[in-house]
């Protein structure tokens, strides 16, 4: 643990296993490389460690979980309270039968790899989504035909209080981009269901996805995956398209020439370019389509002066 700033609510944490950082840079965790320091960086040991924590914690300071960074968008004044993220136990994969438990640090490619190792099919589309599936869970996240509505049972969160609660699939409230648990609830683990498949059949599907999403999306560039999400009958990139928003650029972000649903940081940018070009570019698809795009990238933190 490093030294605590003498400020407030961090005097009075409780001893923690974890990692624990103040005035933590962030932008080095995420896939634009942009963005502004958190209040507090924890990493949890398990999974007590965290409700000790959330337990002690006064309501009023905010408490956020990041990933891997794949789908995010930390604003330059950085992210106020706590910062979680989860990785080590909360990573774990367990296969039973056709059923396989996730801690929501595990990455989605990992889980589909072990799926495939595994022979069990339907999980597929999980080496298509980036980031790890506590963030696949809060955003029902989906690719190339499958999303995680179709293949969870079940997942373990955690609320505010610190206290467990176990959820169903129907309590998860899957749509589109979308669950229904609230915002300030962490998700810890699920439990998906594959099907008997057999090994070469889901192996050549995976390299399929992988070659698509080569083949179709910007990579080896500072992104932060698809952008916005497709209104009902539409689909998001061709009305950006037709806007003439391929390759806007402002500051140092562009809109990709290969995929214009994606933003990029081409060295330079900052965290208010990046956003700054998302909402041009919703701008003039509302203008000339009538179509209000919504961000599918999570933006989170202060537009101002450091946390």
């Amino acid at each position: 643990m490093t030294a605590r700033k003498a400020t407030h609510w961090t005097q009075d944490l409780p001893p923690l296993k974890g990692r624990v950082a103040f005035d933590a840079p962030l932008a080095g965790l995420t896939w634009f490389r942009v963005g502004g320091p958190a209040e507090m960086l924890f990493r949890p040991a398990d999974t007590d460690d965290l409700a000790t924590l959330l337990a002690a914690l006064p309501p009023e300071v905010p408490v956020t979980v990041v990933g891997v960074g794949s789908n995010l968008l930390i604003r330059d004044g950085g992210v106020p309270g706590v910062v979680v993220r989860l990785a080590g136990p909360f990573a774990d994969i367990r296969i039973d039968g056709t059923r396989i438990e996730v801690g929501a640090g595990a990455l989605d490619l990992t889980v589909s790899k072990h799926a495939s190792d595994a022979s069990l099919a339907g999980l597929e589309f999980l080496s298509g989504v980036p980031g790890t599936i506590g963030g696949a869970l809060r955003m029902n996240a989906g690719a190339f035909g499958g999303e995680m509505k179709d293949v969870t049972l079940s997942a373990v969160a955690m609320d505010r209080q610190g206290r467990i609660q176990r959820l169903s699939g129907a309590e998860l409230g899957f749509s589109y981009r979308h669950c229904a648990v609230p915002e300030d609830v962490i998700f810890l683990s699920a439990v998906l269901e594959g099907k008997p498949g057999e090994a070469a059949e889901i192996a050549a599907r995976m390299e399929a996805i992988r070659t698509a999403r080569e083949d179709s999306q910007p990579q080896r560039v500072r992104t932060g995956g698809s952008t916005f999400a497709n209104p009902p009958g539409a689909k998001a990139w061709e009305l950006i398209d037709k806007a003439g928003c391929r390759g806007l650029a402002i500051g140092g972000a562009s809109v990709s020439e290969k995929h214009c649903n994606f933003l990029l940081n081409n060295g330079t940018a900052t965290a208010a370019d990046i956003e700054a070009l998302g909402d041009e570019v919703r701008r003039r698809v509302l203008e000339t389509s009538g179509i209000e795009l919504k961000w599918e990238i999570r933006r989170i933190g202060s537009k101002g002066e450091k946390a």
